[in-house]
């Protein structure tokens, strides 16, 4: 397990999760240049939406409520996903969101790191910890319609469409995916 050291003295990060190509871990306060950049990607907005995340102040108020917030309360939530050398490339992890019935794989990468399969690999290595570490026996991902790469990779997961549902009110409906997990 790799071992960075926080930017509070003291403190070590350790990874959550390694791949071949990935080094996955809680997000802590010295990411927020990161995710600033990542959340106002034109991709981002459009197919996750826009979290309203425009300064470092911004995305510390992002990551302590949501992230850091759900890291306390069910030991999981999405992860700085970096390369082997430390380059920040996407998050990736698990939520658990009230207006859902099952806990959501979700994941978010920079266009630049699209289409190298980094995103399939994260999330399985996700699924397979979610049902070790966390003991979950069903596992959803919710996409947009019209993003045609993040389905390929929910069907690559073995999750297969259920059903349309609202997630926000005055947003169009979204594509709904499942699949029990086997305790891998």
């Amino acid at each position: 397990m790799v071992c960075r050291h926080s930017s509070e003295p003291g403190l070590a990060i350790l990874a959550e999760l390694e791949t071949p190509r990935l080094i996955l871990r809680r997000l802590e306060f010295a990411d927020a240049p990161f995710v600033v950049k990542l959340l106002n990607e034109p991709s981002f907005i459009e197919n996750i939406g826009d979290r309203g995340v425009r300064s470092i102040e911004d995305a510390h108020r992002y990551m302590r409520e949501g992230q850091m917030a759900m890291y306390d309360k069910f030991g999981f939530g999405l992860w700085h996903t970096a390369t082997r050398d430390g380059v920040p490339a996407g998050l990736c992890g698990l939520l658990k969101r009230d207006i859902l019935p099952d806990v959501d794989v979700g994941y978010a990468f920079l266009p630049q790191f699209w289409g190298q399969g980094l995103a399939y690999e994260a999330a399985a290595a996700t699924l397979r910890h979610g049902a070790s570490k966390f003991g979950l026996r069903r596992v959803i991902g919710v996409v947009s319609a019209g993003n045609a790469g993040s389905i390929r990779v929910l069907e690559k997961l073995g999750l297969s469409f259920e059903r349309m549902i609202v997630m926000q009110e005055g947003r169009p409906p979204v594509r709904l995916y499942g699949r029990t997990l086997s305790g891998e």
